[in-house]
């Protein structure tokens, strides 16, 4: 008769046996490829460790040993495991929840912004190249060609181009916010300018609030800063007071990013009530907020700005011309608290250098000839029809509106019951259509029936004619 130890062994190697193992072995390297355990760090123990895998304690040694034998691990005798391997190059991917991976953030942008002939976008989040200023371009790129060198071949200033910088102090005054030009910093993205106060203001393990559904790309920096993200619900009028002040109880967050304006994906804007309450519990906190403000020029009627009550005494506003000007023009701004832009200067030197010194003088130029309002005014009217005629033929198939947005180009949609967005995001790829399942907004993954519409990439039949064939056959 074969000893227990060997009739454990074959036991632990057997084809169910096999699978623990690997699986107690993929959630080890899982931790180290996310940061949570460094080189240096202890292992869970043996018996904690199958407990919490709800495996026997031999799989949890043969995964141990094999790790070992890998050089992932190392044991010291009488004091337990440790991470021995260097880390390897951070992926986003490996940080980020599994559940619906096949179109999570990263993936979506990629296909997005993919060229392909006859590939639809609704669920991309800019303007189509026909709706853009191409006209306006290609003059102000004639008028900057026959100007100084220093434009065209040399870096910009630390803090960007002051005529352009004073401008924005002017347009962001129209909004109630006070700023110099010494508090405006110039960026070459409204992503860059996150990355930059995240880089400012963030250590890893920090706890940061975003709105549950929110911009994904707020997930995909976060990760990339390893935050720990807090989503907190999001209503029509604002985030849910009550689950907020919560979260700030619980988690003790460092950051909460957000758009007051026009948010994305929900198209909602920020009442003046629940500004004033979140303001108020930030302050008790000591919270500091981003306020990420580039839509703000499709608004008919500017809503409430965080910045504007608080008088930029916590909160950060930050803006861009990507999505309404051009996005291959890269240009953004961060309006800053005054004893805050030196380090963020600081930061943008290291990481970047320069300023994009063209591009700021190409916005700076559209900016001032008029042609920049001319074209707002046009695109917000083709917006406001396109939005009608995107929610009455989603109508149609099923597919409802949760709100009414004022502005923007974004209407966040509930599927059928029983329909899953990601499911159906899969499928609509495989017909050349880019869609935006809600579970890439939500960090509790608990928007997979709705999607995110942008109405202006909405203008084709192709795309209502293929929905209603996938909601049919579901």
């Amino acid at each position: 008769m074969e000893k227990g130890p060997v009739r454990m062994q074959l036991k632990a190697t057997s084809a169910a046996g096999e699978s623990l193992i690997a699986r107690v072995m993929g959630t080890v390297k899982h931790r180290i490829a996310a940061r949570s355990l460094t080189p240096g760090a202890r292992l869970p123990s043996i018996r904690s460790f199958a407990l919490t895998m709800k495996v026997s304690k031999s799989t949890v040694v043969e995964a141990y040993e094999r790790l070992q034998a890998e050089g992932v691990i190392r044991s010291r005798p009488g004091s337990g495991f440790f991470v021995a391997a260097p880390l390897a190059p951070l992926t986003l991917a490996e940080i980020g929840p599994r559940l619906d991976r096949a179109v999570d953030p990263l993936w979506i942008s990629r296909q997005a912004l993919e060229p392909g002939e006859g590939v639809l976008r609704p669920g991309c989040g800019w303007l189509p190249p026909h709706w853009m200023p191409e006209e306006g371009l290609r003059r102000a790129l004639r008028g900057i060609a026959r100007g100084g060198a220093a434009t065209l071949v040399d870096y910009g200033s630390p803090l960007g181009l002051l005529p352009l910088r004073q401008l924005l102090a002017r347009r962001v005054a129209q909004h109630g916010i006070e700023a110099s030009p010494d508090q405006i910093l110039l960026t070459e993205s409204g992503t860059q300018a996150i990355d930059l106060l995240c880089r400012f203001l963030l250590k890893p393990g920090d706890a940061v609030l975003v709105d549950d559904p929110c911009y994904f790309n707020f997930h995909a920096l976060l990760r990339a800063h390893q935050a720990k993200i807090v989503g907190v619900p999001y209503t029509p009028g604002g985030p849910d007071i009550g689950r907020f002040a919560e979260a700030l109880a619980e988690h003790k967050p460092r950051l909460y990013i957000t758009n007051s304006a026009i948010h994305n994906p929900t198209g909602a804007m920020l009442s003046p009530l629940v500004g004033h309450r979140l303001l108020k519990l930030a302050e008790q906190a000591g919270l500091t907020i981003i306020e990420d403000d580039i839509f703000a020029d499709f608004e008919e009627t500017p809503a409430p700005r965080l910045a504007a009550f608080d008088g930029l005494e916590r909160v950060v506003h930050i803006g861009s011309f990507s999505k309404t000007l051009s996005a291959a023009v890269r240009c953004g701004f961060i309006v800053a608290p005054r004893g805050w832009v030196e380090a963020l200067t600081d930061l943008k030197i290291a990481t970047c250098f320069g300023a994009a010194g063209f591009s700021s003088e190409l916005v700076l130029t559209l900016l001032k000839d008029g042609s920049y309002r001319k074209h707002m005014e046009t695109v917000r009217q083709r917006l406001a029809g396109a939005m009608a005629e995107t929610a009455r033929r989603l109508a149609r198939i099923g597919i409802t509106p949760w709100i009414e947005p004022q502005a923007g180009m974004f209407l966040w949609c509930r599927l059928p019951d029983g329909i899953d967005a990601a499911k159906l995001a899969r499928q609509a790829l495989a017909r050349g259509i880019v869609l935006a399942p809600g579970n890439v907004f939500s960090h509790t993954q608990t928007a997979s029936g709705f999607l995110r519409f942008n109405v202006a990439q909405s203008e084709d039949e192709r795309l209502f004619r293929e929905l209603a064939a996938l909601l049919t056959a579901a």
